[in-house]
């Protein structure tokens, strides 16, 4: 899948093209002026609990609740093993001086301890041992495939709970031997990451411990299977999940009614915004005369999405159709920023000092290594963007007059130095007229990713200035594109209605207008 950095669009391993063409058929409809607006209110698609409906609002039972809240996180799940490659479970560990740490870590000694008093008693007691030989048995049994009745029958003979308890009654039980087959049989069904832990096993002389690493192996190896099997799982869940998450989706709404507001908020607003444009447009010198402008679903959805490159996560809630991608949105959102700073620096560099440095490529990639390292965490709270800044001039200054010394040419006197730190400094400012180019230009960018297919034969061309970044960029927006075109294949239904009513309302209100008008 290619949310892992490679330039892959999504296209490539989603499902089929009727998903894609499912939205695509949807929106089509939508721009289509000229229909009757019937053929809109009458669509069968549109459910009485849209959040655009006006029947009133009822109630919702905990039991409902409840169900939209595993539905949610299946779909969760689904979504995140198909799109991550690198998705896999972890075993929990607590905190090593948590007060659930120590109260298991001494639960667990105490019984070690209890084993190792009853096996060296006399005569020893076996009765813990049987009970870990069961469930070592049980444990083996789950990791066999059904065409493993050989090794089944192997493992239920030699661990048969009944048969040790007579061997330990006649004092011909054999702990040790016992061990000894199970770290064998270990060795069969584990992984090859394992192999030097079964090692371990086979060089240990403490019986007490043996089982006690035999348990922690066991939870590894368990671990290993549960993680084979979701990548096992992926290619399949991957040709299904278009359709695996619309329906899961379509059953939170059917038992949560409010479960689109923020996403028809979010399409709201951009469909605001275009009203205004267009408003604005109208009143322009020489546009008196000409017809009104219809609003484009399509732009206006990818409008919605490109305001996801510039949210505030962490005060504002995303909308309901992309909480799957919440992290991931945030992430690129992130490394969007530090690439804006870095061609603002390096347009500040070129020109200012352009003229000296010209034909020096090593010094450019210098700067913005310099630049990258010290930008690092710049999202976080705490971090200094104006101090940054200000080392990041300095240090240029330094970069470029050794690179001047080094070719015999004079360095950059005071003044200059000086200016170029400045400028660095005042980047964070608002309304900073180099931020705002770069911005403009990336978004820019990316909003011709938008409106590409969904399996391009080639990258649009980098916007001037942003050279420094393009393969960075390419890379991030190739990862945008496909989160994108994910969602619009899953949720097009859902915003083509939302679309539906919002764009027919807005267009009755304005034919009202006029004709008061008039």
């Amino acid at each position: 899948m290619p949310f892992n950095g490679e330039k892959q669009y999504v296209g490539e391993d989603q499902p089929s093209d009727s998903d894609s063409s499912q939205f695509s058929e949807s929106m089509a409809s939508l721009s289509d002026y000229e229909c009757s607006r019937q053929s809109f209110t009458s669509d069968s698609s549109s459910k009485s609990n849209s959040p655009a409906s006006t029947s009133p609002p009822r109630v919702v039972t905990f039991d409902e609740v409840m169900a939209a809240t595993r539905n949610l996180a299946n779909m969760t799940l689904a979504h995140e093993i198909a799109v991550n490659d690198n998705f896999q479970l972890k075993q929990d560990a607590l905190p090593e001086n948590s007060l659930a740490g120590r109260v298991k870590h001494i639960v667990h000694q105490a019984f070690w301890d209890v084993l190792e008093s009853e096996l060296s008693a006399e005569p020893p007691e076996y009765e813990h041992a049987f009970k870990l030989f069961e469930e070592i048995r049980e444990i083996l049994l789950s990791f066999l495939t059904p065409g493993g009745n050989r090794l089944r029958n192997q493992i239920c003979e030699v661990l048969d709970t009944d048969l040790i308890r007579q061997q330990a009654e006649h004092s011909a039980v054999d702990i040790r031997g016992l061990a000894d087959y199970v770290i064998s049989t270990m060795g069969k069904l584990c992984a090859p990451v394992r192999d030097d832990d079964i090692r371990e096993l086979k060089a240990a002389s403490n019986i007490v411990e043996v089982l006690r690493q035999i348990f922690h192996v066991l939870d590894l190896m368990r671990m290993d299977m549960v993680n084979f099997t979701i990548r096992s799982l992926r290619p399949h869940l991957q040709r299904q999940l278009v359709d695996y998450e619309r329906t899961k989706f379509q059953e939170i709404l059917e038992e949560t009614p409010s479960a689109l507001d923020q996403t028809t908020e979010w399409i709201k607003e951009s469909v605001n915004e275009e009203l205004l444009s267009l408003s604005e447009a109208t009143l322009t010198p020489g546009a008196e005369g000409s017809s009104k402008p219809s609003l484009s679903p399509t732009l206006v959805l990818n409008n919605s999405y490109l305001k996801l490159l510039q949210w505030n996560y962490q005060k504002k809630e995303l909308p309901e159709t992309l909480m799957t991608d919440g992290a991931r949105l945030q992430e690129l959102t992130e490394k969007l920023n530090q690439l804006k700073i870095i061609a603002c620096l390096s347009l500040i560099t070129n020109n200012m000092v352009g003229a000296i440095t010209e034909g020096l490529p090593e010094l450019a990639n210098r700067l913005k290594r310099v630049s990258a390292v010290l930008l690092e965490g710049m999202n976080k709270e705490t971090f200094n963007l104006k101090e940054v800044l200000n080392s990041i001039g300095v240090q240029t200054c330094v970069e470029v007059n050794k690179t001047l010394e080094e070719r015999g040419l004079s360095t950059l006197n005071a003044d200059v130095q000086a200016n170029l730190v400045g400028q660095f400094s005042s980047i964070e400012e608002e309304a900073n007229p180099i931020w705002s180019l770069i911005d403009k230009r990336i978004q820019l960018y990316m909003k011709s990713l938008l409106c590409l297919p969904s399996s391009p034969k080639c990258m649009p061309p980098i916007p001037g200035g942003l050279a420094v970044i393009q393969q960075e960029l390419e890379v991030l927006g190739s990862q945008y594109a496909n989160i994108v075109n994910l969602n619009k294949q899953v949720y097009g239904p859902f915003y083509a209605n939302i679309l539906r009513k919002l764009l027919f309302s807005e267009e009755a209100v304005g034919k009202a207008e006029a004709s008061s008008t008039n």
